[in-house]
């Protein structure tokens, strides 16, 4: 597969600062920052009179942060201070979403090239040295269009689970209503009451000397932590740390079971998830916190008590970002919330399954639609693709034999 050197044929601006504008007009030029190039949810405008404007036919990259490395095209504005803007020396032969794209599939070369500490910088050597293949342009047209139809796909599964998430709030608060107001003047009780007994019913995880990096293996019996548990109160797998079996024998007393809550109290404080082991063993690492009810007190109905209304339950407090401020033991001892009825919990907990069920569906879904993508752009990318095939290819064919110079393009990053 012939290629050529993606610094060949691009010329590499950083972006600047620019002043936000509250009362935009129709002079106003749209701001480029780093979640405009994932998606055009918040368009912020300027009225600065200078700047790195972008075009459609630009490709825009992450250049500094966290977040170096994301790609994207068919944006029109000043970029920002962390952006860059690749600008194609000749738009008759190189199409910007493919080079976008392309630049994508590349993401962990230019993360594991990035300079920087701890902030990472994109290293302009590293990326202008990328091999770009060598297409038609029709061919990079047909790939582009090819790989954004998969991408819209997978977008409208993520968007499907997320309205199946909201609808699980609206049911919450249809049921149960908001906390502080308490609507259905349920009782009010402490969640110390549900603790399965007063031993057992919160654990702090182990200290750090009970159980060390050293101590942690590749297999074996499984250690909880943070990043098990979503934002959402959703346990995620896999674990990613385990222990021998006589370690857990020796910290048996941090195991989980199942219908345990799990709540972290480091990082991202109060996250919590309902434990679903199956009966495998694990434990909790350093910095969650087990919490065990009894028969009368769903764990799904705390948790999604939690999720849903964090910053409205007892007196607990949470800050600009919408995560607790600070989590322990004596909290929960104290904390104070209305009651339902255990039938009502369960009519929950039912719709719960129901809805839990088809979000299993598109779970798989959207597994394999990124699968696909992933394998149909390995192929696009190295050539063995046969586009003869593909339904795009003849209209594909037809536009480019009628393209005129500048022409905007559909496809989006």
């Amino acid at each position: 597969m012939k290629t050529v050197k993606l610094g060949t044929f691009i010329t590499i601006s950083k972006g600047k600062k620019h002043t936000l504008s509250e009362m935009p007009s129709s002079q106003s030029i749209r701001m480029l920052g780093i979640d405009d190039l994932r998606n055009d949810t918040l368009i912020r405008m300027t009225d600065d009179k200078d700047g790195v404007l972008a075009c459609v036919d630009d490709v825009l990259i992450a250049w500094d942060g966290a977040n170096a490395g994301t790609i994207g095209y068919g944006k029109q504005g000043y970029i920002g201070s962390t952006i860059s803007r690749l600008r194609l020396h000749d738009t008759s032969k190189f199409f910007a979403p493919f080079i976008g794209m392309f630049l994508q599939s590349n993401f962990s070369y230019l993360r594991k090239t990035a300079t920087g500490a701890t902030i990472p910088h994109i290293n302009r050597n590293a990326l202008e040295s990328i091999q770009v293949p060598v297409f038609t342009y029709g061919d990079q047209i047909c790939i582009a269009t090819l790989l954004s139809k998969v991408e819209n796909l997978i977008s409208r599964r993520r968007e499907q689970l997320k309205q199946l998430d909201e609808l699980l709030k609206s049911v919450f608060l249809e049921m149960f209503g908001d906390p502080m107001i308490n609507p259905k003047k349920f009782p009010i009780k402490l969640l110390s009451e549900f603790y399965i007994n007063s031993k057992h019913g919160t654990k702090c995880g182990p200290f750090g000397s009970a159980l060390k990096k050293n101590e942690l293996l590749e297999s074996g019996i499984a250690v909880w932590n943070m990043d098990n548990i979503s934002s959402s109160g959703i346990m995620i797998l896999p674990f990613r740390m385990w222990v021998s079996e006589e370690k857990f024998q020796e910290l048996r007393a941090y195991s989980v079971i199942n219908g345990d809550i799990i709540i972290s109290r480091a990082g991202t404080v109060g996250k919590m998830c309902v434990a679903k082991t199956d009966g495998i063993p694990a434990i909790i690492s350093t910095n969650l916190i087990r919490l065990r009810l009894n028969s009368l007190l769903l764990p799904l109905y705390i948790v999604s008590l939690m999720t849903y209304c964090n910053g409205r339950v007892g007196r607990l407090k949470t800050g600009a970002d919408g995560t607790f401020t600070h989590m322990n033991t004596g909290i929960l001892d104290i904390l104070e919330f209305p009651y339902p009825s255990i039938e009502l919990q369960r009519q929950f907990a039912d719709i719960v399954e129901k809805v839990e069920s088809i979000k299993v569906y598109y779970h798989q879904s959207l597994a394999e639609l990124q699968n696909l993508y992933g394998t149909l752009s390995q192929k696009a990318f190295k050539g063995e693709l046969d586009f003869s095939r593909v339904p795009c290819f003849a209209a594909t064919q037809r536009e480019v034999s009628r393209r005129p110079e500048g022409l905007q393009y559909t496809v989006m990053g």
